[in-house]
């Protein structure tokens, strides 16, 4: 998600290992499952934070709302021209059957067409490296842009992106079989850089199944996984001749745009309401 120019905590007592699904096609990934991934419970790693969504409203201990069109940080459209008004409202941000879930509608809403919601875990859950999982199911259609991301908390290198950027997975919704991880880096803009990826379904689309998107992270090194599979890795070397500003501590944002600079604005075959659901966030401490 560009600026410029765009944890139910359970007890680990079983781990349900299961197959590795590219499709979609799998049980394990449609059904609700309170158990840890099979690729934590191999490497028996230590969860230090996550949501469950286990409450009946979004838990404030652990997430912010951020409200409005990015004007309050001067970026008119969040900077990417993006056309949502971001709510608190209970119909655009709610907590149903022990999941997230972040709807964008078409509604007039305070000179904007669009609301949604986007959130963040700044200066509540700030971290320097683990591996960071999230289960979702992503929304589809033209003008539709869902993020789960990273941004520097304390901006050693100077405002965006000089201390950088870590999209976990990004989707623009006409192409809603493929996702993409991304670093964003380098001077201000318009001489901002970016290094990433994509990787695309064999079968299906990412709004059929629940997914398990994650990274690790740790120093000099940034790995992406979908479904525990490896798909891209980011160190120094790949940024140069730009300084690497990935050592420092980020936080987590999740949000569903509309419209922007990438997806291309909504047309008539675009339906609406559109939902980001996430089951559950996790964030592990890595050996």
């Amino acid at each position: 998600m560009f600026i410029n120019s765009h944890i139910k905590f359970v007890a680990l007592i079983l781990f349900l290992t299961h197959t590795i699904c590219l499709t979609g096609c799998d049980n394990s990934l449609e059904t609700d499952t309170d158990e840890e991934t099979a690729d934590a419970a191999q490497k028996d790693l230590q969860l230090v934070w996550s949501d469950e969504f286990d409450g009946e409203e979004l838990d404030t201990e652990r997430w912010s709302y951020q409200l409005g069109t990015g004007t309050e940080f001067g970026l008119t459209g969040w900077g990417n021209n993006e056309l949502q008004y971001y709510t608190d409202h209970e119909e655009n941000i709610f907590i149903e059957d022990g999941k997230l879930h972040i709807v964008a509608l078409e509604e007039r809403f305070r000179g904007m067409n669009y609301t949604s919601a986007r959130i963040r875990t700044y200066e509540k859950g700030d971290w320097k490296y683990g591996r960071f999982e999230i289960r979702a199911k992503l929304p589809e259609g033209q003008g539709i842009w869902p993020a789960i991301w990273m941004l520097p908390t304390d901006e050693v290198y100077g405002g965006w992106p000089k201390s950088g950027e870590i999209d976990i997975v990004e989707l623009v919704g006409h192409q809603p079989f493929t996702i993409h991880g991304t670093v964003h880096y380098g001077p201000d803009w318009p001489g901002n850089q970016q290094r990433g990826t994509s990787y695309r379904l064999d079968e299906g689309k990412f709004s059929d199944d629940f997914h398990v998107f994650a990274i690790e992270w740790r120093q000099d090194e940034i790995k992406w996984f979908i479904d525990d599979e490896h798909y891209f890795t980011v160190t120094p070397s790949s940024l140069n001749p730009h300084p690497y500003p990935f050592n420092e501590r980020f936080h987590l944002l999740i949000n569903l745009a509309v419209g922007g600079n990438w997806p291309g604005n909504p047309n008539s075959t675009t339906e609406f309401p559109q939902s980001l659901i996430v089951d559950y966030v996790r964030v592990y401490e890595l050996e």
